[in-house]
């Protein structure tokens, strides 16, 4: 453990900023010491992401009061690039990458020349690439195109590009929110070793779990202000809770029993997914049904195919096969003809998939939903606001009106937003992809309420979910998805994470010994 008596390597003192009239920090003070991973935490909306915004340089100096030191002299970012020059590297929450780049290209953006001019040498760049991937675990092809790529595979792009300038202080903000067992632990396995040659690491999160597992010291914000800071010696995932929402959280996971005897609210037979380019291997002959009122959990690692049968059932990439709801069979050639048979998707990422930035709260709700609230093709613009206004309610969504600004909600209200939006079709069958992704443990707790709550009034549930512990807490049932196919099936007690890797580990191991067996 880092020596918290050295001299800070990155401070940060009496810092407040304010968005709009909205005072998003209050006089923060923070540090981080080199070779120390310093937790930073707190609910959504509590300042964490504004704080590191400013410490990176994406909110320039000028727009904040308060200093920042690095290396103990006054610093004064005006962009993420002068952060950078600097050695101060920065993981951001939400997704930025170059679609249309390939994923070597997009890891080093900006530097593609490598040191010899301005030439582009591809194959280095490739070459460097599937270096750092294999560093990290992980397998993305440095060739394949982003926009190939799934959401958790961008996320390890960004966390690459980041590493591959070789900073002395790293921010990384929700960095494991889509991804699995293993590539967490490839993660954790690489910032041990910038522990160990001296990196200062800010690390942003809401799984307690990985703060007890990887932190020397954490510091919780509420309400833009430092609440608490803990050494490690004091770590207790009770303390950080309460310290975060002031509010000792129950159980964890709401009680619910599957039903016996319903009748099926989803059935799928045979279904099958193309891969694209890259890493993304599409699903193969997949059979699952559930029952009204169940929540089902699809298990597997980044790159299974879990979230390719969510979107192969909801019509947004092409499949083959047989879907029925409530027993009759659908024809699902896009999103509009599954909403129309009674199937909502909540995307995993909500950022590029779920909210239309360009528009206020309420029409976020309602986008999709205006025909019941219409009359000869005329939204009545009263049934509208009483029809937000009682779905922001019903989801506990904290927004000042309903025309306020999407982007100045928070990621857990966010989610509820988009909860909000499918829910007001009352569909029979909800698929949910990370639906607690970068939500902290207070949030968590009211989606995972809401989910057995609608499916105890009889809505059908699949859920992906990287957080084996989700899954198992949640759901009536487990399927494990290994290579695009249903490898193992358990119900609730009869296995957990250990039962998941086995099966996952066997398929992978089956499959080495079919491709062995065809090789010339």
């Amino acid at each position: 453990m880092p020596n918290v008596a050295q001299e800070p390597l990155l401070s940060a003192t009496a810092i407040a900023k304010s968005f709009g009239g909205v005072q998003a920090l209050r006089g923060v003070d923070f540090d981080v010491i080199p070779g120390e991973i310093h937790a930073l935490l707190g609910q959504n909306g509590a300042g964490k992401s504004t704080l590191v915004k400013i410490l990176n340089g994406v909110h320039p100096a000028g727009s904040y009061t308060g200093a920042v030191k690095l290396d103990g002299r006054p610093v004064s970012f005006a962009s993420p690039a002068d952060a950078r020059s600097n050695g101060v590297g920065y993981v951001p929450q939400e997704i930025e990458v170059l679609e249309q780049l390939s994923v070597a290209e997009n890891v080093f953006a900006g530097h593609t020349g490598l040191g010899d001019g301005f030439m582009v040498h591809q194959r280095r760049l490739e070459k460097r690439a599937g270096e750092i991937f294999a560093d990290l675990g992980i397998g993305i092809d440095p060739r394949a195109y982003v926009a190939s790529l799934t959401s958790a595979q961008r996320h390890l792009v960004m966390i690459a590009r980041a590493i591959v300038m070789k900073p002395r202080v790293l921010m990384l903000d929700e960095p494991t929110a889509s991804l699995s067992g293993a590539e967490v632990d490839a993660l954790f396995s690489v910032l041990g070793r910038l522990k160990a040659q001296g990196v200062a690491m800010i690390y942003i999160t809401h799984r307690l779990p990985e703060v007890l597992a990887i932190c020397d010291r954490a510091t919780v914000l509420r309400d833009g202000q430092v609440t608490v800071r803990i050494a490690r010696e004091d770590f207790d995932a009770e303390t950080f809770i309460f310290s975060m929402s002031g509010q000792r959280l129950q159980r964890l996971f709401p009680e619910h029993a599957a039903p016996i005897g319903a009748a099926a609210a989803l059935e799928v037979r045979n279904l099958t997914v193309a891969g694209h380019s890259g890493a993304v291997h599409g699903a193969k002959d997949i059979n699952l049904s559930v029952a009204a009122g169940e929540i089902v959990g699809l298990a597997g690692l980044l790159g299974s195919g879990r979230s390719e049968i969510l979107h192969g059932i909801y019509g947004r990439v092409p499949a083959g096969g047989e879907i029925r709801v409530a027993g009759e069979p659908v024809a699902i050639g896009s999103p509009s003809d599954a909403r129309a048979a009674g199937i909502a998707l909540l995307t995993e990422d909500r950022k590029r998939d779920g909210l239309l930035f360009n528009l206020p709260v309420g029409a976020n709700i309602t986008i999709g939903n205006l025909s019941p609230l219409a009359r000869h093709g005329v939204v009545r613009g009263g049934l509208e606001r009483s029809s937000i206004l009682a779905a922001m309610r019903a989801l506990n969504v904290k927004a000042s009106s309903p025309q306020a600004s999407v982007s100045h909600l928070s990621g857990g209200n966010q989610q509820k937003l988009l909860f909000a939006r499918v829910l007001m079709r009352a569909p029979k069958v909800l698929l949910l992809d990370e639906p607690t992704k970068g939500v902290d443990a207070a949030t968590r707790h009211e989606i995972y309420r809401l989910v057995v709550d609608l499916a105890e009034n009889g809505v059908g549930f699949v859920i992906v979910a990287s957080e084996l512990e989700e899954l198992i807490g949640l759901c009536d049932r487990c399927l494990v998805v290994a290579d695009g196919r249903i490898v193992d099936e358990f119900g609730r007690g009869e296995g957990g994470e250990d039962r998941v890797l086995r099966s996952v580990a066997a398929a992978q191991a089956e499959r080495h010994v079919r491709a062995s067996q065809v090789s010339p």
